[in-house]
Order: C-alpha cells, then sequence, then structure tokens
C-alpha cells in the first residue's frame, strides 16, 4: 500500500520559525536566535535519551534530593547536563537556574551573552520509570544591569521573559513556545529531525470540563480550595460536573488544559505554604 500523502516542500520547522522571528525585531542581534536553537538541541537529545532510557538503563533513582525536595532521577542528571552544557555553549548566557542545582550557574566569561535562563531539565520525575508523559519547562529573561552576572538577575518579574515555552515527550515530542505573541506548537518529526508547526497561535477554550490537581494533598487544602472544588463536582446549577485528570508532570497537566480547557492547579496547602510550583494555575473557568 503506497503513501498517497503529498511530501511538504516548504515546511516552517521551528527553527525557521524562530529565525524569521528575529529577522522582524528591530536591532535583533540574533543572540536570542542561537539561544533558541541550543535549546531545541538540547530538547532532541533529552527525547532521544527518554526514547532510550530502558536499554540504556537510566531508569531509576540517582541517589539525591533536588531543591524541591524531589529524589533526583538519573534522567535527571542526563538532561540537567545536556541543558547546561548546549546553553552555555551557545555564547548566549550569562546565568542559569535550574531546578537540579541550589545555586545559580554563572557561565564562563568567555563564553557568557545577555539573557538568564531559568528551567526544569525533566519535569514530572516521578513518572519516568512508568513511561508517564514527561516534558522540559523554560523560561528566558534578559540581563538588565551591566553588574557582573549573580542570581540576582534571575528575580525578575515574569513580565520581563523574552520566550518561554515547554517540551513534551509523550506519544510524540512536542515544544510549545512562545516569545510574546502567542503560542505556537511544533512537533519534532524523527526522520527529519526538525520541529513543525502544527498548531499555530494556540488559543485556551473559553470553558473546559476538566479539572487537574493533586487530590492526594486535600487533607491540607485551604478552605477556599476546598469549597472550590465541591463546586465544579457538585454544581449547585444544575450543570454537569467537572471530571477529573492528574498525569503528575506539570508539562502533561497543562498542556492537555491548553488543547481541552480547564484548570490546572498546583496550591498551596498547610504542608507546603508556598506551594512548590512556580506555575500554579491555568484557569478558564
Amino acid at each position: 500500500m503506497s503513501d498517497k500523502t503529498p511530501f511538504e516542500t516548504d515546511m516552517l520547522t521551528l527553527t525557521r520559525f524562530v529565525m524569521e522571528k528575529g529577522r522582524r525585531v528591530k536591532g535583533a542581534t540574533g543572540e536570542l536566535t542561537q539561544l533558541l536553537n541550543s535549546m531545541l538541541t538540547a530538547i532532541k537529545a533529552i527525547s532521544s535519551a527518554v526514547r532510550k532510557a530502558g536499554l540504556a538503563h537510566m531508569f531509576g533513582i540517582a541517589g539525591t534530593v533536588n531543591v524541591t525536595g524531589d529524589e533526583v532521577k538519573k534522567l535527571d542528571v542526563l538532561s540537567n547536563s545536556l541543558v547546561i552544557n548546549m546553553l552555555q555553549s551557545s555564547y548566549s548566557t550569562c546565568v542559569l537556574v535550574t531546578e537540579e542545582n541550589k545555586e545559580a550557574i554563572l557561565t564562563p566569561k568567555d563564553k557568557r551573552g545577555k539573557y538568564v535562563v531559568c528551567f526544569d531539565p525533566l519535569d514530572g520525575s516521578s513518572n519516568i520509570d512508568c513511561l508517564a508523559p514527561i516534558g522540559t519547562i523554560f523560561a528566558i529573561y534578559k540581563k538588565e544591569t551591566d553588574e557582573e552576572p549573580s542570581e540576582k538577575d534571575a528575580l525578575q518579574p515574569g513580565r520581563n521573559i523574552v520566550a518561554a515555552g515547554y517540551a513534551l515527550y509523550g506519544s510524540a515530542t512536542l515544544v510549545a513556545l512562545s516569545t510574546g505573541q502567542g503560542v505556537d506548537c511544533f512537533m519534532l518529526d524523527p526522520a527529519l529531525g526538525e520541529f513543525i508547526l502544527v498548531d499555530r497561535d494556540v488559543k485556551i477554550k473559553k470553558k473546559g470540563k476538566v479539572y487537574s490537581l493533586n487530590e492526594g494533598y486535600a487533607k491540607y487544602f485551604d478552605p477556599a480550595m476546598t469549597e472550590y472544588l465541591q463546586k465544579k463536582k457538585f454544581p449547585e446549577d444544575g450543570s454537569s460536573p467537572y471530571g477529573a485528570r492528574y498525569v503528575g508532570s506539570m508539562v502533561a497537566d497543562v498542556h492537555r488544559t491548553l488543547m481541552y480547557g480547564g484548570i490546572f492547579m498546583y496550591p498551596a496547602n498547610q504542608k507546603s505554604p508556598k506551594g512548590k510550583k512556580h506555575f500554579s494555575t491555568i484557569e478558564t473557568c
């Protein structure tokens, strides 16, 4: 049986997309393009490692705990090293902040650029060994001072983010990216080794039907959170109740919410009064 699908001869790859965006910015130096392309290379390498993890004996615990209290897995360590090395070799970063390191990482002087990158190299570590979806999260800031780089450069408000996104390693590898003008999604074509645009300017639905959070902590929830969930499960207006979906990997839960609508939460509770995730809620209810 022959494949009658026409072969695309003018595909919009993520590399091309980033370059075209950069050319439209007045005074652009190409440094952000270099940075994003290096991040993509790291994501491709992580995707390959995730697919081979079982065969390469990369499952299991590495024997340490990260800054958020999670047990570090072998793939965490590998992914962290991949992202750090690729970003520093892009000659466009000065400070790196990763969930796997207690201190900020300063790029060597001979490789420094003007960007600060905060990232979780492999979100959803608890799902690694059971083959559930996991991901990579990143946010890029521009250094605002002429002083020597330090972790203070990463303590900026979210409105200063230059570009941000995530990679999802699931049934396929997908990157969702925003440079401030909407969200675009790209899927990795393994045959080409390139991310291809599959969804442009993605908008979350105004109304969803699913809520997503770890209800194992319900005992410790704030009363207002408990009341909110009760209204979603037992609507007082007679409408259909919300369904519950929770993977335990922020990237997977957020991406599902982005595609189908609903709400993702990682609320603070009595055990963790400041919460755990930096991305706490995506709400469309």
